[in-house]
Order: structure tokens, then sequence, then C-alpha cells
């Protein structure tokens, strides 16, 4: 009997129904008439033992336990879930062989070899476990998944990188959340002070922003505009380039400071001839945008729709369960496999029947263009989220599930339109010795952007040009071309305080995690890529501040409680800044990819948090005195409440 080991049941189901039938359905598993039988988890079936699992002692929260770390290691059947768990105990003693039908990801491998290795399957049994990778429901998908099984020890560095993770953060949220719970009862604090390592970098971020806020005073500067005029009556404006000359009377970031100056500006230029001393015209093309990841999708989300990065992934998961309409939802990747542009037909061809309106007034997608997104080396355990081969009943999805399919299914038509192509005319003109610039724009070609052209700008926010400035047309001109200028123009304009955070800017925060980062060492290490938490995780982190009482929302803005500035405010930087935490993530990508070995990455961190907890012990977080918890009451014995899956655990 093959055994297979779906991560949920919506996958299991998938699986069965590939299989031969008749079916016989069990409590919680499916036998098919050939014999093989699919069951399956309830996300994570095991969780990490409790520390009085260790030792008694540790039921009462002492200082002079800290740091607790495990010799060995303990994980424990989940109660809600035990009785699914027996189910597999049984099945897995009589199949001769397994196969791991996780999600494909990190979280998903392990969820999987978890069980099998608490189940005590050893020896050849465990050796020729074959891994099944699905990204699609449909039962077109599976059967293709079906037919390329892989061995489930390739990815064995996968599973090691997602264990490290989840022991790594067990470590640092549970003894730095007794440590700091300890110290603020002694200032009179009654809450749970929760400690994570994603959290508390992302409640940092948060914190600081509203401080620079808080703090900020605004300045006026000033811009000059010539506005100028050909032989031929035809007008234009031009922007004034402060010379190096000028660098004393100039912020950090080019601005100009001193009013003296602009209007010294004006006064010189008003009536004056200039000319044209630079001209170039170039045509410029911008490929399509790539299809969507997760984390782009809930930042353009939040941007087009005001969806919260939570709303998102669940509608996600449902388009992809239970309607079958997009591929695995969970995925950092941007890219697709080659092999896959073969389908591209088909899939057009449900987007063209199920949500035409996406197309109408544009060219008919070219199914045989191939754009950059097509990158085998840029894929690994999944791609980026795109439609399925399922036509779509817009009417028989809800208001989000029907928005969020048309903004995956507009990114995919994206891919099989030429380039967009445009001219753009860069423009200098020296007037009395000061330098002016303006450009124009002129589409030449549409390309891609044809469908764009009745979305939201949110859904352009890829394209790379969302923050060009604004250009005006040009008439014609040539080098060395004498113009009037009419007058000049001063323009007096305010600083502006950086913005609260939102849902589409925490995102993207998390996201490019590198710009946050104060070591410049750590910055070289860290790509752009690199992000704070997991595609997973990220929604689930920040709802987690949210009924934690660190974080409220005012309108569309995020703002720190007093309890979460409080928390920032009595923590060492090195808890409360994103540097860490990309490392970590640097570093479990590192051994999944057979770069870093476990032991590498655990034992650092082991002498990090011995460091943490003495100065933890040294000093008490005078900064909540006086504050009173914002958030729902928990036990002052068990600060975590365990989560369906370690996915969202912070």
């Amino acid at each position: 009997m093959i055994l297979y080991i779906a991560e949920k049941p919506s996958l299991g189901r998938a699986i069965a129904d590939v299989l031969p039938k008749p079916h016989k359905k069990g409590d919680g598993f499916i036998t098919a008439a050939n014999g093989d039988c699919v069951s399956w988890c309830i996300g994570h079936l095991l969780e990490q033992a409790e520390p009085d699992a260790y030792d008694d002692a540790f039921k009462s929260w002492k200082l002079e336990h800290l740091p607790i770390v495990p010799q060995t290691w303990k994980l424990q059947p989940k109660p809600k879930t035990r009785s699914q768990l027996t189910v597999l105990r049984k099945l897995v003693k009589q199949a001769t062989s397994i196969i791991n039908a996780g999600d494909p990801d990190r979280e998903g491998q392990l969820l999987v070899d978890e069980v099998i290795a608490y189940l005590g399957v050893k020896g050849d049994k465990l050796n020729q476990v074959q891994r099944l990778l699905i990204s699609d429901l449909n039962p077109q998908a599976v059967k293709r998944a079906l037919g390329q099984l892989r061995s489930n020890r390739e990815f064995i560095p996968l599973s090691t990188s997602a264990l490290a993770r989840s022991r790594a953060d067990w470590l640092y949220g549970m003894n730095m959340t007794r440590a700091y719970t300890i110290q603020g009862r002694k200032v009179g604090y009654q809450g749970v002070l929760s400690v994570g390592r994603v959290q508390t970098p992302l409640l940092g971020l948060v914190v600081r922003r509203d401080d620079e806020i808080a703090d900020f005073k605004p300045k006026s500067f000033y811009e000059v505009l010539a506005h100028l005029v050909t032989d031929q009556q035809q007008t234009f404006s031009a922007k004034w380039q402060p010379s190096e000359a000028c660098q004393p009377y100039m912020d950090e970031d080019g601005r100009v400071l001193a009013k003296g100056l602009a209007e010294n500006v004006v006064t010189r230029i008003n009536g004056q001839s200039g000319e044209v001393t630079k001209l170039e015209a170039k045509d410029k093309r911008q490929h399509p945008p790539l299809p969507y990841s997760l984390s782009a999708l809930q930042i353009d989300a939040a941007k087009r729709f005001g969806l919260s990065a939570k709303e998102v992934l669940d509608t996600c998961q449902s388009l992809y369960e239970r309607h079958k309409l997009i591929t695995y939802p969970r995925s950092d990747s941007r890219y697709l496999p080659k092999e896959q542009h073969a389908l591209a037909p088909k899939v057009l061809d449900a987007v063209l029947k199920g949500a035409a309106a996406l197309v109408d007034g544009c060219d008919a997608p070219n199914a045989k263009l191939k754009s950059k997104a097509w990158d085998d080396s840029k894929v690994d355990a999944h791609h980026a989220i795109i439609p399925t081969e399922k036509v779509a009943n817009l009417s028989a999805l809800s208001s989000h599930e029907a928005k969020l399919y048309q903004h995956v299914a507009r990114q995919y038509l994206a891919q099989f339109y030429p380039a967009y192509i445009y001219a753009e005319t860069a423009v200098e003109v020296t007037i009395a010795g000061g330098l002016f610039t303006t450009k124009a724009r002129q589409d030449k070609t549409l390309g891609w952007k044809q469908l764009f052209k009745r979305a939201a700008t949110a859904s352009q926010s890829n394209s790379e040009d969302n923050n060009d400035e604004t250009v005006q047309s040009l008439p014609p001109l040539v080098k060395g071309q004498i113009l009037q200028c009419e007058r000049g123009e001063l323009l007096e304009k305010m600083t502006q305080a950086p913005k609260h955070f939102t849902d589409a800017t925490l995102l993207g925060a998390m996201t490019g995690i590198s710009r946050y980062v104060t070591d410049c060492d750590i910055k070289k290490i860290l790509k752009e890529t690199d992000g704070l938490g997991t595609e997973a995780t990220r929604a689930g982190i920040i709802e987690l501040l949210f009924k934690r009482g660190y974080l409220v929302r005012q309108g569309k803005s995020i703002l720190a409680t007093p309890v979460g500035k409080g928390l920032i405010r009595s923590l060492p930087e090195s808890a409360t800044t994103p540097d860490m935490t990309a490392l970590w993530e640097n570093s479990l990508d590192a051994i999944s990819q057979k770069r870093l070995k476990y032991d590498a990455f655990m034992q650092p961190l082991l002498s990090q948090l011995d460091s943490l907890i003495t100065q933890a012990s040294s000093q008490l977080p005078s900064a909540l005195q006086g504050v009173s918890s914002s958030a729902p009451k928990r036990s002052f014995k068990k600060p975590y409440k365990k989560r369906a899956k370690a996915k969202t655990k912070s």
C-alpha cells in the first residue's frame, strides 16, 4: 500500500480524486480501488513541548531558570488533533511506501517529515519516502505532479531549515518572554510581555516611525520654475537644478533652504533668453511586471482594495483550496518553470472564458510569447501565483475572491503581451548660467500596459515607473535653439513628515527589510529579497501584534499603542531592530541550500541568548511603569497560545 500524507484534508481529497475509483472513505483517510491510501495532517499535528515537559520546576517563571535550553528536544501531539495522529500511526505501519505531500514550502516539508519521524519510520522505508509537490489542486495538475515524484531525501536540507527555525523561535521567544514578563511585574505591569524574533522587530519599525513623526519639525524649501516660450509661441516649463556652489544652502536631500538664493535665481532669469544645451530623445522599453508572490499580491491588494495581509491570504487560500482557481498561494517566488509555458494556451483560454472583461478593448494575448517570468533558475519548490486551467464563475465568488482572482489573472495575462515602448525626451536649458531641466514621454506601443488602462495604479506598482516625476508635453526642440524665459516662478514647499505605516507599506518593509538594517556589514550580506518573516507568516505576525494590543489601526494607518512603545523602549536595541532576524533568515536559507549546517546556526544563537537574558536580568523595564495592558488577558503561566500551524508562529 502506498500512503500519501497530505498537509491538510483539501489537498488529500485532491490527490484521492485522481486515484482509481471507487473510493472508500474512512475516518481521516480515503482508500482508492487499488488499495493505495490518502490521509492528511491538519496543519501541525505536533508541537514543541512546553518547558515543564523538560523539568517540573519550569512551571514557575523564575529568572534563575533562564535560559531554558533543552538537551534533547521533545515534540508532543496537539490535543485537538491527537485522533488524526492515531489514524496516521496505524496507516504508516500498514504502508509499504510513503509519500510526503506537504505544501511546497519549508514548513510544509517539516510538517509531514516530523510526523513520519515521530511515528518511528526507519531504515529502508524511511530512505524510500518520496516527495509530491502540488501547487494546483485541479485534477490535471495533480496528475502531472504524481508523474514527477522526487526522493524525499532531496528535501532534508529544507526540512532541517524549518526545524532550526522552529527550535530557534522557541528558544528565543520563550526565554525572552519569560525574562521581560518577570521584570515587567516588578514595575507593576501585569500582562505577559510577548517577545519574538520577528514580531518584535516589526513592532520596533512601527514605534520608530511613530517617534519620527512625533519629533518631526517641518521646514521650508524652495524650487524655481522657468516658464519658457519658443519663437512659435509654444510654451513649457523647466525646473532649476542648483549648482555645486549652492551646496551650503541645501539639505542632505538636495533641497534649497535659503529663500534668498531662490529669489535671486528668479530675478536673474526673468525676461532672459535661454539655450537648449542638451536634447536627448530615446525609445525605452518596459517589460511586463512579474506574476505575483504572496507578499507582492498583498501589497498591491492593500493599495488597490484596502485589504489587510490576512484578508488577502485567507481569500487566496479559498481561491486555491475551495475554488481551485489559482495555484499555491503561500509562494515567495515571482517566476515560473519553463515547462509550465506549455500549459499557457489552456490557462489563457480559461481566463478569457471566465474573466473576459480583463481584455476588453485590448489586443488578444499571444500564448507564444515568453516573458522574463519563465526562469527555471529562480524556481524551487514553488512558483509564482497564477490562474489555473479551471474557468472561473465570477458570480459565484465573493467580492474579495473575484477581485483577487482577476488581479492574479491580469498579472499572468501581461506575460503574453509585448513590452511597453515609449519615447522619452530629456531637455536641459541654460539660462543666465543656471541649469534647468525637464522631460517628456510619449507612448509608442502600449503592449502589456493596455491591460492596466482601467486598473488602479496599484496594479502597476511593479512596473518600475510609478515613482517617475510628472512629465509634460514638449514642443519640437533642437539643440542650440534659443528660447525666451517669460518669467521665473518661486515655489515654496514644506518638508513632509514620514507617513504612518499602512498594511501595504508595512508588508513592503517586511519584504525589503535590508533598507531598515542598521549595520553596514549586515546590509552587504543581505539581498533585497531577504525579508522579515516568510510569505506564510507575515500576515499572521501583523495580526498577532494587533491581538496582543501592541498595534492599533486609525483608518488605514497602523500605530503602536502605549504598551507596544513601552515594550520596545524596554528591550535592548538588538531585539527591536531587524538586523538579527534578517541574518537568521539568511542563515536558514543557507541551511536549505546546504551551504550551512544546523549546529553552525544554533551555537551562536545560544551564546547570544545567554547575553540577552543576562542583560534583561540586570535592568527593569521602566518604560512600562504605569502602563496598563491593552491586550486580552492571558495566563501568566503560558505566554503562548499555540496556533493551528507553526507557520503563523512569530
